[in-house]
């Protein structure tokens, strides 16, 4: 089953400092729901698909994330709301994404689920926030392997000082 992998990166390719965001960007949060959240296959939800750590430093009202089946990725039993599902690792969370009729899985963190995740087959699409500048983090994202090509960026956009745009890039 085809994914995409959703990430806000800094210039060092740097996603979290400490288990959080380095930066608040309401742009960049409302460009994720509003991809994470479209009707990608008419009348299916998506799937978001996160290891613990990410699921752990989502701010607890917006856990679960709404309107999306969430998979959280752990292989020790961790306490999750009704309708959160648990896999062991990604090749169980897909599987449950396609038995839950999933419509556009996403992979959206952390750096080791970006690492497992951009290097399978199934990896088709990479919706990135390139964030300008580097935030000092102590996560990274992987490096964007030569068989995904640029495909689209908006404008650069700026808030709060800071300078990001919204980049795809597909499997060729």
């Amino acid at each position: 089953m085809e994914f995409a992998i959703v990430a806000a990166v800094d210039s060092a390719r740097g996603i979290g400092i400490k288990g959080v965001l380095p930066w608040r960007l309401k742009g960049d949060l409302g460009h994720f729901r509003d991809l994470t959240t479209r009707e990608w296959q008419p009348g299916r939800q998506n799937a978001v698909i996160m290891g613990r750590v990410t699921w752990l430093s989502l701010p607890e009202r917006f856990r679960p994330l709404p309107n999306r089946l969430n998979l959280v990725l752990s292989r020790e039993p961790i306490d999750l709301p009704a309708g959160v599902l648990r896999a062991v690792d990604m090749n169980q969370a897909l599987a449950l994404a396609q038995d839950q009729q999933a419509g556009k899985i996403f992979i959206i963190g952390g750096g080791s689920v970006y690492a497992q995740a951009i290097a399978r087959p199934e990896c088709v699409e990479l919706y990135v926030t390139e964030v300008e500048g580097d935030f000092g983090c102590d996560t990274f994202f992987p490096e964007i392997p030569p068989v995904f090509k640029r495909t689209s960026e908006s404008e650069p956009v700026a808030e709060g000082g800071i300078t990001y745009q919204f980049v795809t890039y597909e499997k060729i």
